[in-house]
């Protein structure tokens, strides 16, 4: 009598694939999570670099490009020997500026042009010299009795022309939610550095329109945001009772802060000496305006902008004081890039769990 094959069936609990399938997962956003977190610690790292790193070079010395070894700033004798103008790239109501040429290497001199305005020109020097950091222009040299200052030259100019530069086949890749934030986030750098500076609080006057700001700006070739005019940095002091007022004219529009309008009405003449003064919390109110020109209109900045809202909102309090601190900005700047990334490092996970 045949025997009739003899099979056995398995049972399998049904609960056992989607255990099998969730421990997968788990697995994976866990490699996810390692991937993400050697990413943000090197992004970390950068954000947090020395505020006073200039080249790593003791105060009064600089380099640049492949430079090895640190130099003097150079003296006005090395200047009027070693520096040579190519042409005139620029100027403005307090100086001219000149492409110029330093041992085969691109440099930019700035010479004052208008003799009444020596002081705004001093004055910039002043702070150059003092807050040399990753975020202020590198200055090479300067000579105080021929009025010029040498700096080191960054070919992509100022932020006015980071839309048209972003448009550059070169640089398209660069034309990113993430990457436009991380140039907000070096401008708001930038203005925490200047409220909490060697020198103390200052405030950054040449602010009147949003064009006006992206000129005071460079952008690197390795897309930084460094301040490159200094001219018109007033200090606040709160304990000796000193604030500031960003020239002696009438400031008008929404760009400028509430605080730096004139307070009186339409039918009280304006008069410099019955102007209040303030104080740096008029950058705060900037801030958001600038921030929506870097994000631009590229696929995923509707989001940054959503994410961004509150502080926002909070940098355009009418009341001075309500407005949060360059350094709460920035840490939530910092906070916001980093979930964005984490979200698009993994789509949909929150859903699968």
């Amino acid at each position: 009598m045949e025997k009739k094959p003899h099979f056995v069936r398995r049972e399998f609990l049904p609960r056992e694939v989607p255990s099998i399938s969730l421990a997968l997962l788990l697995v994976a956003v866990l490699l996810l999570n390692a991937l993400l977190y050697l990413y943000l610690s090197k992004f970390s790292s950068s954000l947090g670099r020395v505020e006073t790193d200039s080249g790593l070079c003791p105060f009064g010395h600089f380099k640049f490009g492949a430079m090895k070894n640190c130099s003097p700033w150079l003296s006005c004798e090395a200047i009027n020997r070693e520096v040579r103008k190519l042409k005139c790239v620029g100027e403005g109501a307090v100086k001219k500026v000149f492409l110029s040429e330093w041992k085969e290497k691109k440099v930019v001199l700035s010479q004052l042009t208008n003799s009444e305005l020596k002081e705004d020109f001093l004055h910039g020097l002043k702070m150059l010299k003092a807050l040399q950091s990753k975020h202020v222009v590198r200055l090479l040299g300067y000579c105080e009795p021929q009025f010029t200052i040498l700096t080191e030259y960054h070919p992509l100019g100022s932020l006015r022309g980071l839309n048209e530069t972003l448009h550059i086949p070169k640089y398209k890749g660069m034309n990113t939610w993430h990457r436009r934030l991380m140039l907000a986030i070096d401008y708001v750098s930038v203005i925490r550095y200047l409220h909490s500076s060697p020198l103390g609080t200052l405030v950054m006057c040449d602010s009147n329109d949003l064009d006006k700001v992206l000129s005071q700006y460079l952008l690197t070739s390795d897309f930084h945001v460094l301040v490159n005019d200094l001219d018109a940095l007033p200090l606040v002091n709160r304990s000796a009772g000193r604030l500031v007022k960003c020239g002696h004219r009438e400031l008008q529009g929404e760009f400028v802060a509430p605080e730096q309008r004139w307070p009186y009405g339409e039918d009280v003449p304006f008069e410099d000496d019955l102007m209040p003064p303030y104080d740096e919390k008029t950058d705060i109110w900037k801030i958001p305006d600038v921030s929506n020109f870097f994000l631009g209109h590229v696929e995923g900045s509707d989001i940054v902008r959503l994410h961004l809202f509150d502080i926002h909102a909070a940098c355009k309090k009418k009341d001075p004081s309500e407005r949060p601190s360059a350094q709460e900005v920035l840490d939530t700047y910092r906070k916001v890039l980093t979930l964005l990334i984490r979200e698009a490092a993994m789509p949909g996970t929150r859903e699968m769990l």
